[in-house]
């Protein structure tokens, strides 16, 4: 068996990259870039005045000019005036910095009358206070953001800035879910005393969509050797990725394995040392498409999507590996067998600003409600049996 990190390190060697199409600005968010974007200006593009006030030469307040004569009204998007000597020009916040002028008193610090503006008594002012130089953020022709870069509220903020009205992203895989067995029953539809319901399916469509990946088709598919190779072949001709959940292990009605090696999908690894989820099977389709076989109790299922299925979808996307996040175990944990144990764990934070791991081990791999209120799980080495309190432990948040 590989372990964990052999068994990722296969997949995400495997894995075919997606290609790139453009979208429009509006429709960019939670897509992921496959450009770079650059500064189509200075930012900012002028000295920016940050107060609504008034604008004024500094040399003169510092030398005791308390009252000046009001010029103008410059506001926001108003073309730059240039300051009269002596004069000062009301401005408005996010205005151009009128030249000749090099300091902004702030309104509550003045009072106007008959077209004389005078500054408060004792008031100081700094050179250039509240103004924002140009470019001081960036200068025109900055990479503002690199390919691989998931875009998110501020980044849709940065393309927007950069002038770009339409921006190339990777391509959203098209993902098949897939449970087998007859024993499932859809939510909504009459159960009988001998089955369940069907959860696998719309808990991994769901954690897909959660992490950025919406285009799925969830299917339930029945223990029929010639069923699933039929219905299993038209969803691999339709979809980049499938992810199936059940038939993997070596029981007699685990036919998922042969299947597949039927479809033409070839192998690339059956079984991972680790708890839950040891029964795991990936393979590639003959157009390279990413073929996921997870266990098919539920939280084998949730455990494995969000350690392999996901990073090999971020991978085709050409985002790069995140990096690795921990947490502190809040109480002991001993652990016999020598696998990678996945031990659920709820966060709590303390005062002192650690983030701690609370373990909260399900009764079984099929006792999905036990993951309730998790956060995530950890990592735990198969290399050690006992992991003390306080010890921080790689986290992998759902």
């Amino acid at each position: 068996m590989l372990s964990a990190a052999e068994a990722l390190a296969a997949i995400l060697r495997t894995v075919r990259p997606l290609e790139s199409e453009p979208v429009a600005l509006a429709d960019c968010h939670g897509r992921v870039l496959r450009q770079s974007v650059v500064a189509e200006r200075d930012q900012p593009p002028f000295d920016r005045v940050m107060m609504d006030g008034i604008a004024i030469e500094h040399a003169l307040l510092a030398g005791g000019q308390c009252e000046f004569p009001l010029q103008a009204l410059q506001a926001a998007g108003d073309p730059a005036l240039t300051l009269a000597p002596g004069n000062a020009i009301e401005i408005m916040t996010g205005a151009a910095l009128p030249a000749d002028a090099d300091c902004i008193v702030p309104v509550e610090r003045v009072s106007t009358n008959d077209g004389i503006v005078r500054i408060e008594d004792g008031y100081e002012a700094e050179h250039r206070q509240f103004i924002h130089p140009r470019a001081s953020d960036h200068a025109a022709g900055t990479e503002l953001l690199r390919p691989g870069t998931r875009i998110g509220a501020a980044e849709v903020a940065i393309v927007a800035s950069a002038g770009l009205a339409t921006v190339d992203v990777a391509r959203r895989p098209a993902v098949a879910v897939i449970s087998t067995g007859n024993e499932l029953v859809p939510a909504g539809s009459p159960i009988a005393d001998h089955q369940i319901r069907s959860s696998n399916g719309p808990a991994v469509a769901a954690m897909l969509a959660g992490h950025g990946y919406p285009d799925v088709t969830v299917a339930h598919l029945p223990d029929d050797e010639a069923a699933l190779e039929e219905q299993i072949g038209a969803l691999l001709a339709a979809n980049d990725v499938l992810v199936l959940s059940g038939g993997v292990s070596k029981g007699k009605a685990d036919y998922v394995p042969a299947v597949l090696g039927r479809l033409g999908v070839e192998v690339v690894f059956h079984r991972i040392s680790q708890r839950p989820g040891k029964p795991m099977w990936f393979g590639t389709g003959p157009q390279g498409q990413s073929v996921y076989a997870l266990p098919g109790n539920p939280v084998s299922t949730l455990v494995c999507c969000r350690r392999y299925v996901i990073p090999g979808l971020r991978q085709a996307s050409g985002m790069p590996s995140p990096p690795p996040e921990f947490a502190v175990l809040g109480a002991p944990v001993e652990f016999a067998p020598r696998l990678t144990y996945f031990l659920p764990v709820r966060l709590v934070s303390t005062t002192a600003g650690q983030v701690l791991a609370m373990p909260a081990p399900t009764n079984t791999s099929g006792d999905f409600a036990g993951l309730a209120g998790t956060a995530g799980y950890v990592e735990l080495d198969q290399d050690s049996s006992a992991f003390d309190a306080g010890s921080a432990q790689p986290l992998h948040r759902w």
